[in-house]
């Protein structure tokens, strides 16, 4: 039974991560690409919790605006998991692919509200706390509503993992950003994600964050945060992004 547990836990470990959703942070929004636009990160993320530490580094998204409402979306990377006393190992990590769709657009009364379907695709080591082992699923909605210089996003959604020792979940987050000015904005998210193993207990996390443009199409991305319930979690996000279209949006 201690082996067995003790192959388990860095699938446990590598489940509970690998949720970076809206970079730079865990909460996304349902607001696709533009038609015909792309969007492209290259970045890192570090969580360490109770002595282990998962980062992804250097990991790429790209997302491509393949028709109206619709997003098409990747990410990979290589991934970094030292558990406390352990060995560690750095390689390629899961694979997530999504679709965003944007169902209702935003009016001045009403949101706009989306889903973002994903597959977190098994091609990490699992046995070298790399990866899930199986590949899992997540199914979130999504809404946004924006008034002046502020943005407020939101929801959650539900995860299916079937990976021995693994556990289906709830999870959802909700963040308020604001534009200082057309280089700067700053903003605060609250999430929170249920068990997603026997052994745990869930958390919710404070996480702040923001943008800054250097130009329309360049930006420096940043976060970082802490659990206040639950598991202990310290996170961190640093990224660079790029966007382009045909239009010069």
């Amino acid at each position: 039974m201690g082996k067995c547990l003790g192959f388990l836990f860095p699938l446990f470990l590598a489940t509970t991560l690998q949720v970076w959703a809206g970079p730079p942070f865990l909460t996304d929004d349902p607001e696709p690409v533009d038609y015909r636009h792309f969007e492209f990160y290259v970045f890192s993320t570090l969580d360490k919790s109770d002595g282990n530490a998962l980062a992804q580094g250097p990991a790429i998204e790209f997302n491509w605006g393949a028709l109206p409402d619709v997003q098409l979306h990747i990410l990979a990377s290589l991934s970094y998991f030292s558990p406390e006393g352990g060995a560690s190992a750095y390689g390629l990590g899961d694979t997530e692919a999504g679709i965003k769709f944007r169902l209702v657009e935003e009016t001045p009364g009403l949101p706009q509200i989306g889903i973002f379907p994903m597959a977190e695709i098994s091609t990490g080591d699992s046995s070298k706390g790399l990866g899930n082992g199986l590949t899992w699923y997540r199914l979130p909605l999504w809404i946004q509503k924006s008034w002046g210089p502020w943005t407020a996003y939101g929801g959650g959604g539900y995860a299916f993992n079937a990976a021995p020792g693994a556990r289906n979940y709830p999870f959802g987050g909700w963040l308020l950003q604001r534009d200082l000015n057309s280089a700067l904005t700053l903003g605060g998210e609250v999430f929170a994600q249920g068990r997603d193993t026997d052994s745990d207990q869930g958390f919710l996390l404070v996480n702040l964050g923001g943008q800054l443009n250097f130009s329309r199409r360049f930006s420096l991305l940043f976060s970082g945060g802490h659990s206040v319930v639950g598991d202990d979690h310290t996170v961190g996000y640093l990224g660079l992004y790029w966007t382009w279209g045909p239009d010069g949006k």
